[in-house]
């Protein structure tokens, strides 16, 4: 393959019922960056029907240019049309970097696009570099998260990763930036694509609001306990104005759903706040809260790892300390 023909950062921009998430958007800021470093492109690829109107949005979050392909095969995610449409591009534009977001349709469409182009796929990077002679330096957990490994892709393109919401920061959105649209047209296999089809979308979702989002978060763990443990947390979050999140053995306990799920198979969060209950500090949780500007944590084991990241720690019952702090902070919001 000659890699010297490959230019620019491509950026997959995942949208649902029409609107851009916010990996798309956390991507772009990334891609922005990377771009500058070497003089390159950043070029954002939105997928879907009657999504024409969001290219500003993307130009405005960093993208130079926009690929729109807006067709009724692509109105609702199916994995091959998908598929079809952003090989295609591929193959034909010929990015040197592709970035999509691990969600689940990020999660399922990379590796098919990674057999289609005949190229390698770095996923759930945690750190994305320009290395000294130009390559992509694609870093994630290995080993169960006991190591970062750092990954090369040297001889195939494009360099393809993808990034979990809230890994990334975007950019400010400078509605002033001009960027060139283009209207991109596929050929799609329809013998393929009638293979499968929508029979009905049924759409449930438990989790009110998306802790990623969060400003605020109280996350419990195993230290919690139970679901009445867990009303504890929900009175300080409600009090704090904040949202309640959990460690993986509350969620594989069934005390909380996975969407409430902070960590490695969680979400990664970056909250102005984050306070860890009853949570030890496993490496795979650690690696989706590290980056929160303020971490309380409150465990009883005073050797916990949670308080080798926290600013303050609490070493005592989470059951005791939880509602004493909750009715501290309650007199204080009176005054």
């Amino acid at each position: 393959m000659d890699i010297s023909q490959y230019k620019d950062i491509y950026v997959f921009v995942e949208q649902r019922d029409g609107a851009v998430q916010s990996v798309g958007l956390e991507l772009l800021g990334k891609a922005r960056e990377l771009a500058d470093r070497v003089g390159e492109k950043v070029v954002a690829l939105i997928l879907g029907k009657g999504i024409s109107d969001k290219a500003q949005e993307l130009i405005a979050a960093g993208a130079d240019k926009v690929l729109v392909v807006d067709n009724e095969y692509l109105k609702s995610y199916l994995t091959e049309p998908y598929t079809q449409a952003v090989s295609q591009i591929i193959l034909e534009q010929k990015p040197a970097i592709l970035l999509l977001g691990a969600t689940i349709i990020g999660r399922d469409l990379a590796p098919r696009l990674s057999a289609r182009t005949n190229t390698g796929l770095t996923a759930d990077c945690t750190q994305l570099e320009i290395g000294e002679s130009g390559e992509l330096l694609m870093t994630r957990p290995a080993f169960g998260g006991n190591l970062m490994a750092t990954i090369l892709c040297k001889n195939h393109r494009p360099q393809m990763s993808t990034v979990r919401p809230g890994v990334m920061q975007r950019i400010a959105p400078d509605v002033s930036r001009k960027g060139e649209i283009v209207n991109y047209n596929v050929n799609f296999d329809k013998a393929k694509i009638n293979r499968v089809r929508i029979v009905e979308e049924v759409k449930e979702c438990k989790c009110v609001a998306d802790i990623s989002e969060s400003k605020i978060l109280v996350a419990g763990g195993r230290g919690v306990g139970n679901a009445e443990g867990f009303n504890k947390l929900r009175a300080l979050a409600q009090t704090l104005g904040g949202e309640i999140a959990a460690s993986r053995a509350m969620v594989d306990a069934g005390i909380i759903e996975h969407c409430s799920q902070v960590g490695q198979t969680g979400k990664t969060v970056r909250p102005e706040l984050y306070i860890a209950c009853g949570i030890s500090g496993a490496i795979q949780h650690l690696a989706g809260m590290e980056e929160s500007e303020y971490i309380i944590a409150i465990n009883r084991d005073k050797y916990a790892p949670i308080f080798s990241v926290a600013d303050i720690g609490i070493v005592g019952d989470v059951h005791k300390i939880v509602p004493l702090l909750n009715e501290k902070i309650k007199n204080i919001k009176k005054f």
